[in-house]
C-alpha cells in the first residue's frame, strides 16, 4: 500500500511523544534540563556525522573534502530567501494555532517544542528518499527505520519541551505525503549528486537545531530551509 511508510513514521512520532509526556511528568525540572542538553548534543553529533559523510572522501590515500562552494552558496542564497519569506514566523504562527486548537494555552513551551521537533524530523535525505521509494514501489522500509529513529528523538525532546513536539507529526505527514504522491515527478530530479547535496545541507541544518537545543534559540533554522532547494538545484549547475 503506497503511503504506509509515512503513516508508520507519524505513528512513531506520536508514540515517542506520548512516551515522553509520561516520563516528563515524573521528572524534576533539573532532569529535564539535562535531557535537553543531551538531546541537543545528540542531534549535533548526528548533523556532524552527516556532514562528514558527504564532504569527506579518501582520494589516492589522502583525506579530501568537497562541496564547500555549493554549501556556502546554498546557505547564502537560501538564508536571504528564507528571511524574506520569514518561514520561522509562519511555523510559529501555525504552532500558535495548534496550541489554541489543542487547548494548550498554558503551555509556554508548546510552540518552541513544535518548531524544534518539526525541523529535526522533517529535514534530511531519509524523508525524501523514503517517501519517493514508498510512492514509486510501495517500499516503506526507509521510512519505517526513520520512524523508529524519530520516535526516540521525539521521546527525549518531549520530556524537556512538552507536548508541542508530538505535533511535529503534522508537518511530517504533509511533507512526506506530498513527496509520496509526487514521487514520479520528483524521482528524476533526485540524482546521486542532488541527494548528496540535499543530505549535506540537511545535516548542517540538523546541527543548527542541536545548537539551539543546547544554547537556546540563537539560529532561525526554519529561515535557512530554502538552502536545501538551492543545494539540489546546484547539483545541475556546479
Amino acid at each position: 500500500m503506497i503511503g504506509i511508510g509515512t503513516l508508520i513514521n507519524v505513528a512513531g512520532i506520536a508514540a515517542g511523544g506520548l512516551g515522553g509526556l509520561l516520563f516528563g511528568r515524573k521528572m524534576e525540572e533539573r532532569y529535564q534540563a539535562t535531557l535537553m542538553s543531551a538531546a541537543g548534543i545528540s542531534v549535533m553529533i548526528l548533523g556532524i556525522g552527516g556532514v562528514m559523510e558527504e564532504m569527506l572522501a579518501i582520494s589516492q590515500g589522502e583525506l579530501v573534502s568537497g562541496g564547500t562552494i555549493m554549501l556556502i552558496l546554498s546557505f547564502f542564497i537560501g538564508a536571504l530567501v528564507g528571511e524574506w519569506l520569514n518561514i520561522e514566523l509562519a511555523m510559529e504562527h501555525f504552532g500558535e494555532w495548534l496550541k489554541i486548537k489543542t487547548n494548550s494555552s498554558g503551555d509556554t513551551k508548546f510552540v518552541d517544542g513544535f518548531v524544534t521537533a518539526s525541523l529535526t524530523v522533517c529535514i534530511g535525505a531519509m524523508a525524501v528518499v523514503g517517501a519517493i521509494k514508498d510512492g514509486i514501489s510501495g517500499d516503506y522500509s526507509v521510512l519505517a527505520v526513520k520512524g523508529l529513529l524519530d520516535m526516540i528523538i521525539i521521546l527525549v525532546m518531549t520530556v524537556s519541551l512538552g507536548k508541542g513536539c508530538i505535533f511535529s507529526a503534522v508537518p511530517v505527514g504533509i511533507f512526506q505525503g506530498l513527496i509520496t504522491l509526487l514521487a514520479g515527478l520528483i524521482e528524476p530530479v533526485m540524482t546521486v549528486q542532488a541527494l548528496s547535496n540535499l543530505s549535506l545541507t540537511g545535516s548542517v541544518l540538523i546541527f543548527c537545531v542541536g545548537v539551539n537545543l543546547v544554547w537556546g534559540k540563537i539560529i532561525k533554522v526554519a529561515n535557512l530551509l530554502p538552502a536545501i532547494f538551492f543545494a539540489v538545484m546546484f547539483a545541475f549547475i556546479l
